[in-house]
């Protein structure tokens, strides 16, 4: 700790920031790593690995052509939004959600219509809108009033098994804020065992990567651009996104932008369907030399709040992940940067992807209420406890977490009672 506030000391008197990474070069190196260079100097580390290439299958039949109807979902759905900040979600279809529920956390038909209220009712001007929460029950009753705008979605998607053999399945890993790649090594080596192709970079900032010291190349959107560059360059056929807290924000936003590329998402403790706000009154909006003094204090407060326990394990567990290892710069303004207006309610309710949230009951960042909101609003959703799990799940339970990513990716919807082919005629008895 004293080295800590040295180092800070340091950093005030003479304003430069510690602990600043320089640009690398594009190169493959020897250790399975690739250095991919997404704009110019903006180098990121990305962990590709996979088995080694098969000869290239026939071309699959057509559907038509199969006749096969099992994995394939009509999506129906109703979104409307009104000007008093309600927020009206209406399943018109059969969403496969029973079968997803089946033996998990839950149970049941999805509701047919779900009301919500927006995180922010208020109007353009700031004000509060007549109508809404606040405007007193008992004042005379006003006219209801016009949608806002309305949604409607009306396809039709297949979703099948994705398996470790066939070649057209890749998964993406993303890490959170203050993580790296090195989070999800229990994963990778799991998946890469049974045959799946991983793919795993390194944020900006975090990890190998390259750490630009200017705060506009940490924010939402520059981040997005380099994971949609990411995702551009490994992406096959069948897709599967895995986030982690804020990881599960480029997941979203690459499901909503390829619709026919990403087959499933996977958010891990990634919290609600909100709009990404930066907060005014937090820690990280310090100076970064006050930041790095409080560096150690930090990285113990991550060790409580992120683990269900803290002892020995958990703390090599956190240097091995380097979790929460960054600069004072970089996690200053990863957190100021967290600005996503459009990611709100209506964004997450019109994806048509199936999602499995994964959430440790222990976790002190994101409270459950927020992952059960989560699954309320999407349309193919379901949950998974881990009781014994935290905000760093993957680490502390990684065999269960490992199960139930892959039940997940083995996981195909039933066909609907239409789809089900017609049993053949009993042959005809022979005359005597």
């Amino acid at each position: 700790m004293l080295t800590g506030v040295t180092d800070g000391i340091f950093c005030c008197l003479l304003g430069a920031p510690p602990n600043a990474v320089g640009p690398l070069e594009s190169v493959e190196s020897s250790d399975g790593y690739t250095f991919v260079e997404v704009k110019p100097g903006r180098v990121l580390r990305v962990k590709h690995a996979g088995p080694a290439p098969a000869p290239t299958p026939p071309p699959p039949l057509s559907d038509a052509a199969q006749g096969d109807q099992s994995g394939l979902v009509r999506c129906q759905r109703r979104i409307t939004v009104y000007r008093n900040g309600r927020l009206l979600v209406e399943n018109l279809g059969r969403a496969p959600r029973a079968d997803l529920l089946h033996g998990q956390n839950g149970s049941g038909e999805p509701p047919a219509a779900l009301e919500v209220e927006l995180a922010d009712p208020a109007g353009s001007d700031g004000r509060s809108v007549p109508g809404s929460a606040g405007s007193g029950s008992g004042g005379r009753r006003r006219r209801a009033r016009r949608p806002k705008r309305t949604i409607h979605i009306d396809c039709e998607k297949r979703i099948t098994s994705c398996k470790g053999a066939q070649a057209d399945v890749v998964l993406f890993f993303i890490h959170g804020v203050g993580g790296s790649l090195a989070i999800w090594k229990e994963q990778l080596d799991f998946f890469v065992r049974l045959g799946y192709e991983v793919v795993a970079p390194d944020l900006a900032g975090h990890g190998a990567s390259s750490a630009p010291q200017v705060a506009a190349a940490y924010t939402f959107y520059a981040l997005a651009e380099d994971m949609r560059a990411i995702f551009k360059r490994y992406a096959k056929k069948r897709n599967v996104l895995i986030g982690h807290s804020y990881g599960v924000s480029f997941c979203t936003f690459l499901a909503h932008e390829y619709p026919d590329l990403v087959h499933k998402v996977i958010m891990i403790n990634g919290g609600g369907p909100t709009a990404l706000e930066p907060s005014l009154c937090s820690v990280f909006n310090m100076p970064t030399c006050v930041l790095h003094c409080l560096s150690p204090c930090l990285a113990w407060s991550f060790l409580k709040a992120g683990f269900a326990r803290q002892g020995a394990k958990e703390k090599q567990l956190l240097k091995e992940g380097n979790a929460f290892n960054v600069s004072s710069f970089v996690l200053r303004a990863m957190m100021s940067g967290q600005y996503w207006p459009e990611g709100d309610e209506v964004y997450h309710a019109e994806l048509t992807v199936p999602v499995l949230l994964v959430h440790g009951m222990h976790d002190k960042f994101v409270p459950v209420e927020e992952d059960q909101r989560m699954a309320e609003i999407l349309l193919l959703a379901f949950l998974k406890l881990i009781d014994e799990g935290s905000h760093m799940v993957m680490l502390e339970c990684p065999e269960t977490v490992n199960t139930l990513l892959h039940e997940f990716l083995l996981w195909e919807p039933e066909p609907s009672p239409k789809a089900l082919p017609e049993p053949l005629p009993a042959p005809p008895e022979e005359k005597k």
